[in-house]
């Protein structure tokens, strides 16, 4: 496995500390600071421990001081367990005597009110003040098994190679209980980031990233502090360690004040997901595949695709594995008539030998038939990973227990199958709850046994991810920013003067300064210009759009007209739009009227793009027009995007299919798509004004697009 530069992150010095002082230290067993006395005791931590408490000359044994000024050596990590108000002049002494880190348990911070986010922020300043850097405050703690810190009195926690970051400690409970049961995973460290005033996730990342007894970073998120940091932490980390990430709810911050539909979609979980995913994270969505997926990115060999071959002793539950694998974007490998050729020749006449592959009670008397034909499968070019799914290591139970010897070495063959071929293994047993002996033996090896066809899947499906991300990344830089324009800026800051967004031509005239294919248009102010309007474009028929600061939503104002062709079709359009807008909206303000070639028939996408609070610049695209809300059939990409960026959006939609053509219909240019989205990105970064970007419809077509309509909304003016 890879290995990021170590200790780089300050947070070593105190997540693997040599000493630490208890402030709050008590003898009480109610109190927390007695578990974190009992936790380093029992744990055997073999650092020097300092108990703070004025009252007492010793607890538990160890000895007591009254103060922090009092200890004699110095401090890695001060665990304070004092209520809140207490908490500023504390660090404050933490500070004085050199005190690296600083986990605050106490809750009745920003959680609280207003009150509680003053109280914060006058921690912060004293913490930095003291250049001491704080986990929480209102967290549950942290352990670093490896170094014996166990600050919450877990009991019977194995040290493993899963670091976990939780903003629930109940969470951190579930999976500790999990892997209890699981009897073979293990944790290095685990901190609860609490309201991350200082320390978040991304520095959290980096630690587990550096730490050496650290394989898979699985993290418990409710809300990030700064989702640019994250995404830069995972897009180095991801590299060389799985990240596994379980986000709950869905912000709707992006929403609150959103005017687009680009705005309007933004800020989802969907789009935090995406985001997450572009980076290299592996996201679940179900609480109880953390530690599974966790342990299988962990022991197991990321997949060269998604082509799955699954070895099967009954066929209900290898239709449910096929129906599973589809519904993951997974698919059933074709195998190879030599692979076909060779199965026949081990497995009974009745056996099936399209993937997925029955063996038709050829196993019942000779379950090693199972290895065999895994390792028949895994010599086909046409498969990238292998899922054995039924009652393997349940024979001898089932059947007669003299198969248990068959079975053992059957175990042992897929264990040597999984560590010299190059593709990955995964086990469901239905007799996985019961560990027997040969399935406890694969564990104990490093080839985990899953309960579920779902969770064996969600393993497989997170090994490809992986393996095709790992494969995309490789030589695909970020598309570098345009040269910002002086005459575009200086658009910008007349439109924060004039305290508007920039009409639609000024908005395609961005587009058109850098290099985004524009059809030409003409502004009309007065009907006396129509006539003009009507030579430059002869016969051709033309469309008719609103131009108002005040009328975001044409068609609903009736400031929308088709296929005008002539001077009179203009005029009297003209006419109409102006007296419709007029009712609709007695106090707008009417700029004109733009008009412009219509264009030919196509399929409607848009492209849009937002600011996220947390993230930042974010790209969507999605299949385009008035029912682009409706669907919310969108992909995200935060700016700027990689070419693989954008061709993972057009291909991510689930109506992709519709840009390939159907009932007759040309398939579009999804390449032209790709430029269009990596041109918008490189605008986008280069222009830090604008605020939101919605191209709806672009029509693309199978020799390129035409972007339809533009808006762009700029960052106002300051105060």
């Amino acid at each position: 496995m890879g290995q990021v530069s170590r200790n780089e992150s300050e947070l070593h010095a105190f997540l693997a500390p040599d000493s630490i002082a208890i402030i709050g230290a008590s003898a009480d067993p109610t109190k927390r600071g007695y578990k974190a006395m009992v936790g380093l005791i029992k744990g055997h931590y073999t650092g020097r421990v300092y108990p703070i408490n004025p009252k007492v000359d010793e607890i538990l044994g160890v000895k007591a001081y009254s103060s922090l000024g009092e200890v004699p050596g110095s401090v890695d990590l001060a665990v304070i367990c004092t209520p809140a108000a207490t908490i500023p002049g504390i660090l404050t002494e933490c500070a004085k005597i050199g005190v690296k880190g600083a986990v605050i348990l106490a809750a009745g911070f920003r959680e609280t009110g207003a009150q509680g986010a003053a109280l914060e922020e006058e921690v912060l300043r004293a913490a930095r003040a003291g250049g001491v850097r704080i986990i929480g405050p209102n967290t549950s703690g942290m352990f670093n098994l490896h170094k014996h810190v166990n600050l919450l009195d877990l009991r019977d926690t194995k040290a493993g190679d899963i670091g976990f970051i939780s903003q629930s400690g109940n969470m951190l409970l579930a999976l500790v209980l999990e892997a209890q049961y699981n009897d073979y995973v293990g944790f290095s460290t685990y901190v609860g980031p609490g309201n991350q005033t200082d320390i978040g996730f991304d520095d959290y990342l980096r630690y587990l990233g550096e730490d050496e007894h650290t394989r898979v970073a699985a993290l418990y998120v409710e809300g990030f502090s700064d989702g640019q940091k994250f995404l830069q932490a995972a897009r180095d980390i991801t590299p060389v360690k799985p990240v596994v990430v379980y986000k709950s709810g869905a912000t709707e911050m992006g929403k609150k004040a959103a005017s687009s539909h680009t705005g309007a979609l933004a800020g989802s979980y969907e789009m935090t997901v995406d985001l997450l995913r572009q980076v290299g994270v592996t996201v679940v969505r179900q609480s109880d595949q953390i530690l599974p997926v966790a342990e299988g990115l962990a022991l197991m060999r990321q997949s060269a695709g998604k082509r799955v071959a699954v070895i099967s002793d009954g066929g209900g539950q290898a239709t449910i594995a096929s129906d599973r694998l589809s519904d993951a974007g997974l698919s059933l490998a074709e195998l190879s008539e030599h692979t076909r050729q060779r199965l026949s020749e081990i497995l009974f006449d009745q056996a099936s030998l399209v993937n997925p592959v029955d063996v038709a009670g050829t196993s019942d008397a000779d379950p090693e038939v199972l290895a065999r034909c895994l390792e028949i499968v895994s010599q086909d070019e046409n498969v990238d990973a292998l899922f054995l799914v039924g009652m393997f290591g349940g024979y001898h139970t089932r059947f007669a227990e003299s198969l248990l010897g068959a079975e053992m070495r059957a175990a042992q063959a897929m264990v040597d199958l999984a560590g010299a071929c190059h593709k990955p293994l995964v086990v469901y047993s239905l007799y996985a709850p019961i560990k027997p002996p040969p399935l406890r033996s694969m564990h104990e090896a490093g080839l985990p046994v899953y309960a579920s066809i779902e969770q064996g899947v969600k393993v497989l499906q997170a090994l490809a991810e992986r393996g095709l991300y790992l494969q995309d990344q490789d030589g695909q830089p970020v598309e570098d920013a345009v040269r910002p324009d002086d005459a575009v800026k200086a658009m910008f800051e007349q439109t924060r003067q004039d305290n508007r967004d920039l009409f639609e031509y000024e908005a395609k005239s961005v587009l058109r300064t850098h290099g985004v294919g524009v059809a030409p248009e003409v502004v009309v102010r007065s009907s006396e210009q129509l006539e003009s309007v009507a030579r430059q474009f002869g016969n051709q028929p033309l469309a008719m759009k609103i131009v108002s600061k005040d009328i975001l939503h044409k068609s609903d104002a009736g400031g929308v007209r088709l296929n005008l062709t002539g001077m009179a079709d203009l005029l009297e359009a003209y006419e109409d739009i102006m007296a419709r807008c007029r009712a609709y909206s007695p106090d707008a303000d009417l700029h004109g009227v733009l008009v412009t070639p219509m264009v030919r028939k196509g399929t409607e996408v848009i492209v849009g793009m937002v600011r996220d609070p947390i993230f930042g610049p974010v790209l969507m695209f999605g299949l385009g027009g008035i029912f682009v809300e409706v669907l919310e059939d969108v992909a995200f990409r935060a700016i700027p995007l990689s070419r693989t960026d954008a061709r993972m959006m057009v291909s991510q939609i689930r109506g992709r299919k519709i840009l390939d053509g159907v009932r007759g219909e040309p398939g579009v240019d999804r390449e032209a798509l790709v430029d269009l989205l990596l041109k918008v990105s490189s605008i986008v970064a280069a222009y830090p004004q604008i605020r939101e970007l919605d191209l709806n419809p672009v029509i693309a077509y199978p020799d390129g697009y035409a972007v339809v309509d533009a808006r762009i909304i700029v960052e106002p003016s300051g105060p």
